[in-house]
């Protein structure tokens, strides 16, 4: 039978949803950009750092990372769920942002949640809102294209079960009130031990390393816990003289004191700096695991437990000379590196001193610039009682021509370090590379 026109069919309710969720479906084909995991169990009141893994990346690249209280749908022409700007609580900072995109595709983010976002959250779950809040990255377009927004959902809880095995605070330290321990040759230093603060429970496992006198010194990515490293970098870290492993279980949130490895392990016998080095391998987690399968990479399942959005504290200790410390200071008997400090940025257009500390007996300090590979920028020559060297701008311009001509990734970094000779030549003492990057903001 024909049906009346003018007049409306019904249709079921069920239906209604069914075409509802595929058109939603068939928005949500458009987003390319997939994430996992989808939704994390945070803590409330502290700081969390979780492991993502985004894939499906096209000539895109990511941009700012935002915490808020509610999601909606990007405008037009941009794709996927952006925050509501009514409720943001705070931006991914710099400083924690260890995010890196990988030649397969595949960007690994470090979600490094601070406390005030956290409490923010919180505050607002007590005025009668949800209890879950949101991480959105944006990803814009290389070739002019639309952004990309992916969201992550955050279940606020006590920090315990359920929450990723995250470390959120580490400290390296002797058993003394010093910071840094003065040793004599042959005198065994102190016993060490390092307090670390984490959410969720797992297994704490690694190793203690030291770095010994004029060994290059460890770069921060060399720092990284282990389980913050995309797949690729893992196992390419560099390694130093192996003192001791653990493999401890530590129960659910909280802090954990671990002790360091037995001093008569600690090497003392030659003068000069040593650094030791905590290192934290990746351990099974299966709350903040990240499945690559379903972002469409390859890799399976990789583990990320005892993740951090830092890297690792060293602790240095210094095997002077013979002589009494009291009759010479520590900074007349040992050659230390002041400025510019480990990995900073510095700009090419600004002036630059390099300084260090003075050794008796010097007659002349050799200071020595180097880019990350080796290549000689520039050394020179500083007289006795002089302990600064002004840096020439051509430093910054050659590190830059090595850098453009390398295509390299970091920039133009550079490594330097100080050589205290004697009235013959000789080198009395010689400090480790250390490295900085000229970069303008």
């Amino acid at each position: 039978m024909q049906r009346p026109r003018g007049l409306i069919p019904t249709v079921p309710s069920r239906t209604l949803l069914v075409l509802a969720l595929l058109a939603l479906s068939a928005r949500a084909s458009h987003a390319q950009i997939r994430v996992n995991p989808t939704g994390v169990s945070t803590n409330a009141m502290n700081p969390s750092t979780v492991f993502l893994s985004f894939g499906g990346l096209r000539n895109q690249t990511p941009v700012e990372g935002l915490w808020c209280g509610e999601v909606m749908a990007a405008t037009a022409p941009d794709r996927g769920t952006t925050c509501d700007p009514r409720t943001i609580y705070g931006r991914l900072p710099l400083r924690s942002d260890l995010s890196r995109l990988s030649p397969s595709g595949v960007f690994t983010d470090i979600m490094s949640i601070p406390a005030s976002v956290s409490r923010r959250a919180y505050l607002a779950t007590l005025r009668g809102q949800s209890a879950t809040f949101f991480y959105v990255r944006r990803f814009a377009s290389t070739v002019g294209g639309a952004n990309e927004f992916v969201a992550v959902t955050c279940r606020q809880t006590g920090g315990g079960a359920g929450v990723p095995f995250a470390l959120t605070n580490v400290t390296v330290a002797f058993e003394t009130k010093s910071p840094v321990q003065m040793v004599q040759p042959g005198e065994m230093p102190p016993p060490l031990s390092a307090t670390i603060a984490y959410n969720g429970s797992g297994q704490l496992r690694g190793r203690w390393e030291v770095v010994l006198p004029g060994e290059e010194l460890p770069s921060t990515d060399d720092l990284l816990t282990e389980a913050t490293l995309p797949s690729e970098q893992r196992g390419t870290q560099k390694r130093y003289a192996q003192l001791q492993r653990f493999n401890i279980t530590v129960p659910t949130g909280g802090t954990v004191v671990l002790p360091g490895p037995d001093p008569a392990r600690l090497p003392h016998e030659l003068d000069g700096n040593y650094y030791v080095l905590l290192r934290i391998e990746a351990t099974d987690d299966k709350f903040g695991d990240s499945d690559l399968g379903a972002v469409g990479a390859a890799g399976g399942v990789l583990h990320s437990g005892a993740v951090a959005g830092f890297a690792m504290p060293m602790l240095r200790y210094v095997v002077g000379a013979a002589e009494n410390i009291t009759e010479r200071s520590s900074t007349e008997r040992t050659l230390l590196l002041l400025s510019p400090r480990a990995e900073a940025r510095v700009s090419p257009d600004s002036a630059l001193t390099a300084r260090w500390t003075s050794v008796w007996g010097a007659t002349l300090y050799r200071v020595e610039f180097e880019t990350a590979t080796g290549t000689p920028l520039l050394s020179a020559l500083v007289r006795k009682g002089a302990s600064s060297y002004d840096v020439p701008p051509v430093v910054a311009e050659r590190a830059a021509a090595a850098a453009a001509a390398a295509a390299a990734a970091t920039g133009a970094t550079v490594r330097w370090r100080v050589s205290a000779l004697d009235a013959a030549g000789g080198v009395l003492r010689r400090t480790a590379w250390r490295r900085f990057r000229f970069a303008r903001d």
